[in-house]
């Protein structure tokens, strides 16, 4: 997300792009041994470089056999004489080169080096980036930064051996030998990828290529996220911003199902936040941890981790009920934040905190049921009926027309009509266009919401994106060169270029899970798997194709995955065929 404030089935898809995640090694299983002591389900694996993107040489003299880097490696330093890349130095000349990995990573690098070496070895500059142009930028240049993660260091390599370096979100890297009159022999460079090796258990396929890559970018992209906690970003903010984890928790069941990232995640941001104190200072994360634990509960049906939870949000739910005035009215203080976009639109932000309060209280109310306290379940209906007798205005905000029209203080029609089908996907946000997706659903309009996701998200993919990133605008596409080429003459560096707030030009994450919300959103309503009953025990299939011909694919619950497929017939009726699991009933919408 940024800083705001200064506060303490898709597997073949997968297998084909050559990242083999969901077979690679085995989870690390580490015993803990003392307190002190953790333990990971991270793993790792290493990456061959897929091109050469540039070279500062390419005459011979000072870079040779660079090729040789596009060939697997063993990880192993050899007393074989074999060439490998060698770089050579002069007084005022230091050769480059820039890799491509193909697609972006969590991770770092592994450099082994030749026995053709001296014994006094050289260093190199390493600079990792999401783009061609953050491997040729200099910290503070352009908003280029090592605040989360060093992208941009100097390391010695040994003479016959090999070193690790790095652990930041990345594509591309540049390798610079940095010493003058020196001559570096290098035998193979990796990327260090580390990831959970977790299988992709839902899947989503059409006959529109497009919406494909879309849904597995965004699964992709969460993926990146699960590392230890559940990142916003793994070049930067590499935090549990709880807000921001809402999209992320949504595709997280919808293709993974249940993992253990997210209540680790959910139980570190509450243990942080004592009340009366607000989740990463804002009141508007704070309810999103009650919204995610509602849809948490509704998608794994762990009735014991939701006891876990009573005492804080019983509690938190008391706190909001406190914050509202005789004319039900939001007054919360603290950090008030919707998404960057809307950052400065203060009535929206109003707006939006309203609906965000009866989406809080609604899911309080079924919450409480579920846990047998009929006294809160009554408070958080009343809270429910208190705020809906005040309506604010949407002041031309998508983000508060979408979270007006998911609360019910407006008709998701009349949401859709003024606000949301207007202007096309103009002032749409990463974040928050899961929302406005969403309430277009609610609408009916599901060619309008189809049709948005085709042309902002698949905006980023044409620029070269293999993630979806923390902020983009339709705007941005004019003249614009691809992320993965170098800069070229005439074309604006899209990078280098955009972006505001915290997260200015080459700041700016190309690797953001709260832009994963296509990825929920076309299992949920296309290929049409709303959850009824907790747990997944009651599942209601109602696709809405659009446009589209057919759509397939799988959905994980707790006994089991689903199997779904429609197709539309000449008649424009729909032919399903769902194979699901024992134990989970299945309602044709």
């Amino acid at each position: 997300m940024g800083k705001i404030f200064k506060i303490a089935g898709s597997l073949a898809w997968v297998l084909m792009l050559g990242l083999n995640l969901a077979v690679a090694h085995p989870p690390v299983e580490t015993k803990v041994v003392s307190g002190s002591d953790r333990s990971s389900n991270v793993v790792r694996k290493f990456l061959t470089p897929k091109r050469i993107v540039w070279t500062s040489d390419n005459s011979g003299k000072s870079i040779q056999n660079p090729e040789v880097l596009l060939k697997p490696g063993t990880g192993q330093a050899v007393l074989n004489k074999d060439k490998g890349l060698i770089l050579k130095s002069s007084a005022t000349e230091f050769p480059m080169i820039i890799l491509d990995f193909g697609k972006e990573l969590q991770g770092g690098l592994e450099i082994v080096t030749s026995i053709n070496n001296d014994k006094k070895m050289g260093k190199v500059r390493i600079r990792f980036g999401e783009s061609v142009s953050e491997t040729m930028s200099n910290v503070g240049e352009h908003g280029a930064t090592n605040e989360h993660s060093l992208r941009d260091f100097t390391i010695q390599l040994p003479w016959l051996g090999k070193v690790e370096a790095g652990n930041s979100g990345f594509r591309f890297a540049s390798i610079q030998l940095v010493d003058p009159e020196v001559k570096l022999e290098i035998k193979e460079i990796s990327a260090v990828f580390s990831y959970r090796d977790v299988p992709y258990l839902g899947s989503f396929r059409c006959n529109d290529e497009r919406l494909n890559k879309i849904w597995m970018t965004g699964a992709y992209t969460v993926h990146l996220n699960m590392q230890d906690y559940l990142w916003d970003g793994i070049k930067r903010d590499r935090l549990v911003w709880v807000g921001d984890l809402h999209p992320e928790v949504m595709t997280v069941s919808t293709v993974f199902g249940y993992n253990e990232v997210v209540p680790k995640s959910l139980d570190l941001i509450r243990e942080l936040t004592p009340l009366p104190g607000w989740m990463n200072g804002l009141s508007s994360y704070s309810m999103w941890w009650i919204i995610i634990h509602y849809d948490w509960y509704k998608y794994q049906g762990n009735l014991d981790y939701l006891k876990e939870q009573k005492a804080y949000l019983f509690s938190l739910l008391k706190l909001l009920s406190t914050k509202i005035d005789d004319s039900g009215k939001e007054m919360l203080e603290g950090g008030r934040f919707l998404d960057w976009p809307s950052s400065e639109n203060k009535p929206a932000i109003h707006a939006g905190l309203q609906s965000l309060m009866v989406m809080t209280f609604q899911a309080g109310a079924e919450m409480s049921k579920t846990l047998g306290d009929q006294g809160m379940a009554e408070l958080c209906q009343k809270t429910v009926s208190k705020l809906k007798k005040y309506v604010p205005g949407f002041n031309a905000s998508k983000q508060a027309a979408a979270l007006m029209a998911l609360s019910g203080l407006v008709s998701p029609e009349k949401a859709n009509t003024e606000i949301l089908a207007k202007d096309g996907v103009h002032k749409m946000s990463t974040f928050y266009g899961y929302y406005m997706l969403g309430a277009r659903a609610r609408a009916g309009d599901y060619q309008g919401a189809i049709d948005n996701i085709r042309e902002y998200w698949g905006g980023m993919i044409d620029l070269g994106a293999t993630t979806f990133w923390e902020d983009f605008d339709i705007d941005w596409l004019k003249n614009a060169g691809r992320i993965d080429e170098m800069p070229a003459e005439g074309k604006t560096d899209v990078h280098c270029t955009y972006g505001g707030y915290c997260y200015k030009e080459l700041r700016h994450s190309f690797c953001h899970g709260w832009a994963s919300g296509p990825t929920s959103w076309l299992s949920q309503y296309v290929l049409g798997v709303q959850v009824v009953e907790p747990g997944c025990k009651v599942v209601k299939i109602e696709p809405h194709l659009g446009d589209l011909t057919w759509v397939e694919g799988s959905f994980p619950t707790p006994f089991g995955v689903i199997k779904i497929r429609h197709d539309k017939m000449p008649d424009g009726k729909i032919k399903s065929k769902i194979d699901a699991p024992k134990g989970v009933k299945i309602i044709k919408g």
